[in-house]
């Protein structure tokens, strides 16, 4: 009966991480996958998250299915940190918010939306993006093309291009774009930008898929969603996906959400049923815990305080790494340009070392990056970041 099946070739990023737990060496580095460690090279876990766990463990009680749009609590509190809570969509009605099965889920539910309502839509990804973007929405019956946007020569941004091809993407198809900290360049729009970028999306009438899973790690969290709130502003429709993943430190819970855009009230209703439709004939309802451990947090103000600065603490943390990657970087190969360890953003940095020299870096010195090059800066640490350096540059030197 299955004999026709072909193998699965397993995903690259996961099957390095298995690869890497099978090494027996005891000095080898991992910066393969996305995973926020602390400066011991552990999970963390938050402060704000085991009082608000311990609070809730305390007054258990029957565990019933929730809605299929999730708590509601948890869907309000993602709606005020999304969009900000003086935001005049929410204060309308007009943003449809789900409760879903972290980032990924809520990909996945919008992308389902979408084809039904969207049948002739084409979805326009980042070149690079991160890969599960092309398989979601491949696997959800679209044809995924690809923009111009990371510069291998300069380690920056191809925006020129960028915008022209974005000027010849057809009448509402669908745009994916990274809020901050691109996955897997790290490479960011500046407001000048997003705004240049928005507006074409407005006079094009495309519909953009905002992938917001890094909020908080770039320069704050406001900050961090500005294009979600010059979309709003600017009255062009949009889905928005989140995950508490990385900013809570909660990658197992699976916490995200996904929220569109309305025009108006009446518009926001008839798609939150339809986005409820999609999870019933998916998964049918979403899970409890990690949520209310979410929304506890994110309405206590104690505890909302207490997340934001260990967040920020968090942050500050990748961009020491960035500083002391590139300062070790330099003390070994010179005068090469390195700016792009400092100039990206977020947990990812593309260190622009070819295929093979990332093998090389695998097979002889034990650190693990991405082939296409990207590193996991937030896998660094004071006690591996010049064992990283010193094998980086060897591969360097060997390429000349």
């Amino acid at each position: 009966m299955f004999a026709h099946i072909d193998a699965y070739p397993g995903d690259p990023i996961l099957s390095l991480n298995e690869n890497f737990a099978q090494d027996p060496r005891q000095d080898k580095v991992n910066l393969t996958i996305g995973v926020c460690f602390d400066d011991e090279g552990r999970l963390p876990l938050m402060a704000a998250v085991r009082e608000a766990e311990a609070a809730l463990v305390a007054d258990q009680g029957p565990r019933p299915y929730l809605p299929m749009a999730g708590i509601a609590g948890y869907r309000q509190a993602v709606q005020q940190l999304v969009f900000g809570e003086n935001s005049p969509a929410l204060a309308e009605g007009r943003v449809a918010t789900i409760q879903t099965l972290g980032g990924s889920g809520a990909l996945r539910v919008g992308a389902d939306f979408l084809k039904r309502y969207f049948p002739e839509a084409q979805l326009w990804i980042s070149d690079p993006s991160w890969d599960n973007h092309r398989v979601v929405f491949e696997r959800a019956g679209f044809q995924v093309n690809s923009y111009p946007y990371y510069d291998d020569a300069t380690g920056g941004l191809r925006f020129d291009a960028m915008i022209d091809a974005l000027r010849q993407v057809p009448k509402r198809h669908v745009v994916l774009l990274h809020a901050c900290c691109h996955n897997p360049t790290g490479v960011d729009l500046n407001e000048a930008q997003w705004r240049e970028v928005i507006a074409v999306v407005k006079s094009r009438g495309l519909l953009p898929f905002v992938d917001m899973a890094y909020q908080g790690f770039g320069t704050g969290l406001q900050d961090d969603a500005f294009v979600i709130h010059e979309l709003v502003r600017e009255g062009v429709p949009c889905l928005v996906a989140n995950s508490f993943s990385k900013n809570f430190s909660l990658y197992g819970e699976r916490c995200g959400g996904l929220s569109v855009v309305c025009a108006n009230a009446e518009e926001a209703g008839r798609v939150l049923g339809q986005l409820t439709g999609a999870v019933r004939a998916n998964y049918s309802n979403p899970p409890t815990h990690g949520a209310r451990i979410v929304g506890k947090v994110l309405t206590t103000p104690a505890l909302r305080q207490s997340w934001e600065a260990e967040l920020a603490a968090m942050r500050e943390r990748i961009a020491a790494m960035r500083t002391a990657i590139h300062d070790n970087l330099q003390r070994v190969v010179g005068d090469a340009d390195l700016s792009r360890y400092l100039a990206q953003r977020g947990m990812f940095t593309y260190t622009g070392l070819s295929a093979e020299q990332v093998d090389t870096l695998r097979t002889e010195h034990g650190v693990y990056l991405v082939r296409s090059g990207r590193m996991c800066v937030a896998g660094l640490n004071h006690g591996n970041v010049a064992v990283v350096a010193k094998a980086i540059a060897g591969v360097m030197s060997a390429k000349g």
